[in-house]
């Protein structure tokens, strides 16, 4: 969770330390109409010809773009299944979208953009391999299935019966550190940037089986997660929530405790019910012009229940682990978030079962987001001096003196017992950090209310 008041809404606070950045992957540049009259003086007889045109080129990129956020993931999983090979699939389905922005523009959108998209990227990938003399062995089976459907996983193999998961798990390499880990899959899978090149990573493509799960599964759980988070409040651009990444890492959630079954281990089930919980505030966390709205501001009328009610009997249920080293992190996260949900008001939360899951939290996996976390519980608990002795603390030991949130939260306190001119110092130092539009739109205007 990056914050559990009113500050911001709640999301991560297991993100591990130093991974790379990554931000949101455009789309291929947009191409731009360009036409001239070619009648002189005489009526423009290009102008509906200009209309058309402009109308086509407007639906031709919206479809590109459209497939491009939903699709990426799906369309490169499938090509690293055909062909085996990372760069060739990543740089095969660049090329596919480039042409798709020239094609549609003529053509029209197809019936099946994205099966357009693969089959044409299969084409250049086989052209590519054919350029590579080594490949040329695997050029002719290749070719051999281009005009073939896409085949359909075998649920009676011990394949990873989805590309997009069975992708994680080959990302999630036991030979490859956790940053790297993390850094390969968001690239690959879910078209966010990142400071590293997939072929930096020098592991072979081996298709993981389901036997491969429980040694993966936390590196696995990690990245869903943070996909999940960067769904949920978009480091950079102007909305706040990218839906299509939350729901895909629900869904990648749900598959691995089915693959699972009948004995999910217990941080699947928590990380799931976590994931439900935050999802669960989606259409509240902001407004009708898009601006962020803080927890205990929501209209809770407009949190969706039925996904609370789903997710509080997983959060007993992943609370109640069979080994001996109790509950963890993700369940006991999940815990904290449904103490939020449970609440019909935002002063019937319970603050004191908050503050003691963050004690376990902080045992559990001490880092200083959690720590600033729960000096935040402490302060809705206890009142705000007691939190900010905290929170000034973890700031003069300086690990979080990059991290907006941080000076969000102290700037929040010190608004609330009166110190409005050293709020809006930190007030300023938030919004410098902020890189989210709507996070950034909240802060300056908490910052003009303290400058009155």
């Amino acid at each position: 969770m990056l914050n559990s008041s009113s500050v911001f809404d709640p999301v991560a606070s297991t993100t591990p330390s130093g991974l790379p950045a990554w931000g949101p992957r455009s789309a291929p540049g947009s191409v731009t109409a360009s036409t001239s009259k070619s009648n002189g003086r005489g009526p423009d007889r290009q102008r509906g010809l200009k209309f058309l045109s402009s109308n086509v080129l407007s639906n031709s990129n919206a479809a590109v773009d459209a497939v491009y956020t939903s699709d990426w993931g799906r369309i490169v999983a499938t090509l690293i299944r055909n062909f085996g090979d990372f760069d060739i699939a990543e740089e095969a389905a660049q090329e596919a979208f480039a042409a798709a922005v020239h094609r549609w523009r003529a053509d029209g959108v197809p019936e099946s953009p994205a099966a357009w998209i693969i089959q044409t990227a299969r084409h250049k990938a086989i052209d590519r391999l054919r350029r590579q003399s080594r490949f040329y062995e695997k050029v002719e089976s290749y070719a051999s299935e281009l005009n073939s459907a896409i085949e359909q996983p075998d649920h009676f193999t011990e394949e990873i019966p989805d590309d997009r998961l069975r992708l994680i798990f080959t990302c999630c390499h036991p030979a490859l550190a956790p940053e790297a880990q993390v850094a390969l899959t968001l690239r690959t899978l879910c078209g966010l940037e990142t400071d590293g090149k997939i072929r930096d990573a020098g592991i072979p493509y081996k298709v993981p089986e389901t036997s491969d799960m429980a040694g993966r599964i936390d590196a696995v759980l990690t990245v869903i997660y943070l996909i999940f988070n960067e769904g949920y409040a978009s480091t950079h651009g102007e909305p706040l929530v990218r839906a299509d990444l939350c729901v895909e890492a629900i869904r990648l959630a749900r598959l691995i405790r089915l693959l699972m079954a009948p004995h999910p281990p217990e941080e699947t089930t928590g990380l799931l019910a976590l994931m439900l919980l935050h999802d669960s505030r989606r259409d509240a966390r902001v407004d009708e012009a898009g601006d962020l709205v803080v927890l205990e501001e929501q209209d809770r009328t407009r949190w969706h229940h039925e996904q609370i009610s789903e997710a509080l009997p997983l959060v007993g249920e992943a609370l109640r682990p069979l080994s001996s080293y109790g509950p963890g992190p993700f369940a006991l996260q999940a815990a904290i978030a449904a103490e939020h949900c449970k609440a019909a008001q935002a002063k019937d939360t319970d603050w004191s079962q908050i503050v003691r899951l963050y004690d376990l939290l902080e045992r559990v996996q001490p880092s200083p987001i959690i720590s600033l976390n729960r000096a935040i519980a402490v302060a809705m608990l206890t009142g705000p001096e007691a939190g900010l002795a905290m929170i000034d603390a973890l700031a003069a030991a300086g690990d979080l003196e990059e991290y907006h949130l941080l000076h969000a939260a102290r700037a929040d306190l010190l608004r609330r017992i009166g110190s409005k001119k050293e709020a809006a110092r930190s007030y300023e130092r938030a919004f410098a950090l902020a890189t989210n539009e709507s996070e950034r739109r909240f802060l300056e205007r908490r910052l003009r209310e303290v400058s009155l």
